[in-house]
């Protein structure tokens, strides 16, 4: 606040442990703001992160909150909108789309949980929230804080440059709150000694105790559906969607349905490639938790959620209301139900598979599973009782397992950016993806190569007079989901330190599409890390 009193408006970094009081920072800077006149836009990730955030800003400003959601009907939208362009509000809190309120007096944007994916739009217009807010942020004279337990890469990697000032908090806000204690349990060791069930023993030893203490238990997985998919024991064949290059997940109904485009089909009893009734689901989603739990706890009062439990308006708040009242013993869930919130009474946390998101085609999935199970250990032991966290995993050496386990975020950045030098990802190096997609699949052939063939010749002649740089190209491949909605898609990576080169190259691609008469039914969407 006192580099703000001077003018200086810059960009802030806070890296605060899980429970250190990042909100309570966040409406300090606040109120210094609003006493100056100007106004503030408070960004979260998701929806279901509203509930006891915002009632905190509403107990603190009062009715110059305003809060916009994805679950917003247009019209609604628009009302809040014109209370921020009246001047009828002085806070606007949501995820991405907030950011553009239309305030006159701008002084301040908020990010928190920075790290998180929901602030990426992947639709059209394609942007990073992080990098409009430092637009909007020196457009309107205002500051840009940005706040989190597992930073970014990308923003840590910025405040140890200097280009962010970092601010670090390394104690819980509350006297006798204590980060979790966590422990790492090996699967494979547990199928070995006869034990077949989804709980260690370890974490139903740590479950009976909780339940028996009337403490809370939060149990996640990082999927959702009753299994993952439906395949053949005789031919190995997958039930996949026709209109789209993935599995059809198995619903508890009977029904089978993609997650990408809304394809449905019952579930056969037969193989429709080979005819044989050895046709059965694989993998554990959510709903096939809560069963199993039921089973083993029938004493005890489960509640799930997920995204098709919290589908209809105010289901969010409905089931964290509920369990915050202690109207449950055990909350199921996906990751939504590990980022953020508050519960005092919780005590234990069990990730059930920890590792599945290591195992995504991503090079940011170490980071991913990190930050997801430090997100998760700082749940538990937030008020008093000492907090457990049991991390069910398959790879219990892997080093963001192990640093996430311990909650050491520099640990985990030191190993993790030796693996981004050594395989030239960002931050390391700038990447740019161009993502080309067409209903001709013979079309986005040639035109892929076509193009590629193109920014290669340019860059072998060098990127607006640079000397030949040595840029790095992937590619053309399909997509990981290389059809969707019968639309065909295939990727360019090109990889460079230099980020204005890659800008150049992206420029040059653009103009190249435009003219070219054998891409126009190709489109082009471009992504530059």
């Amino acid at each position: 606040s006192g580099e703000y009193d001077r003018g200086v408006r810059g960009t802030y970094l806070i890296h605060g442990i899980t429970g250190s009081g990042k909100t309570e920072v966040y409406m300090e800077l606040i109120a210094h703001v609003l006493a100056q006149g100007r106004q503030v836009i408070v960004l979260i990730p998701e929806i279901s992160l509203t509930w006891q955030t915002v009632m905190r800003f509403y107990r603190r400003f009062g009715d110059r909150v305003s809060v916009i959601n994805s679950r917003l009907s247009a019209g609604e939208r628009y009302d809040q909108y014109e209370r921020a362009r009246t001047g009828n509000i002085d806070i606007m809190i949501g995820p991405r789309s907030a950011l553009f309120a239309p305030f006159e007096h701008l002084g301040l944007i908020i990010i928190d949980e920075e790290h998180e994916n929901a602030y990426k739009s992947e639709l059209s217009p394609r942007y990073h929230a992080r990098e409009v807010a430092l637009e909007r942020a020196g457009m309107n004279g205002a500051s840009l804080v940005l706040g989190s337990a597992t930073p970014s890469l990308e923003s840590y990697t910025r405040a140890l440059k200097g280009e962010y000032k970092l601010f670090t908090l390394k104690q819980r806000a509350k006297a006798d709150s204590a980060l979790a204690k966590a422990e790492i349990v090996d699967l494979r060791r547990e199928l070995q000694e006869g034990n077949k069930s989804i709980f260690s023993r370890r974490l139903q030893e740590l479950m009976e105790d909780r339940l028996q203490k009337g403490q809370q238990i939060m149990l996640f997985i990082n999927r959702r559906g009753y299994a993952n998919f439906v395949s053949c024991r005789s031919c190995g064949e997958a039930m996949r969607c026709p209109h789209c290059d993935v599995t059809l997940t198995l619903h508890r109904n009977g029904q089978m349905m993609c997650h990408y485009c809304g394809y449905t089909v019952p579930q056969p009893k037969t193989c429709p490639s080979c005819g044989s009734p050895y046709i059965a689901p694989f993998g554990t989603g959510t709903q096939k938790i809560e069963e199993m739990t039921r089973q083993m706890f029938p004493a005890a009062r489960v509640l799930r959620m997920d995204l098709d439990t919290t589908s209809k308006k105010g289901g969010h708040q409905e089931i964290l209301s509920s369990f915050a009242r202690g109207e449950a013993d055990i909350l199921i869930g996906t990751q939504m139900i590990v980022k953020g919130h508050d519960f005092p009474r919780v005590t234990l946390v069990g990730a059930l598979a920890a590792d599945l998101s290591l195992y995504a085609p991503d090079y940011r999935c170490g980071e991913q599973t990190f930050a997801l199970l430090t997100q998760a250990a700082g749940r538990a032991g937030r008020a008093g009782e000492e907090g457990a966290m049991v991390i069910q995993t398959y790879q219990p050496d892997h080093y963001a397992v192990v640093t996430a386990s311990g909650q050491d975020y520099n640990a985990f950045y030191e190993q993790e950016m030796a693996f981004r030098r050594l395989l030239g990802y960002p931050p390391a190096v700038g990447l740019l993806i161009v993502q080309l997609s067409s209903a001709d699949e013979a079309l986005l052939e040639a035109g892929a190569e076509r193009l590629a063939g193109q920014i290669r010749a340019m860059c072998g002649e060098g990127v607006s007079g640079a000397p030949e740089p040595p840029v790095q190209f992937i590619g053309p491949v399909n997509a990981t989901v290389y059809k969707v909605n019968d639309i065909y898609r295939k990727i360019l990576y090109i990889k460079h330190e230099n980020y204005d080169i890659l800008i150049q190259i992206r420029k040059n691609s653009e103009e190249f599409i435009k003219a070219a008469e054998e891409l126009k039914n190709i489109s082009a969407q471009y992504d530059l890390t």
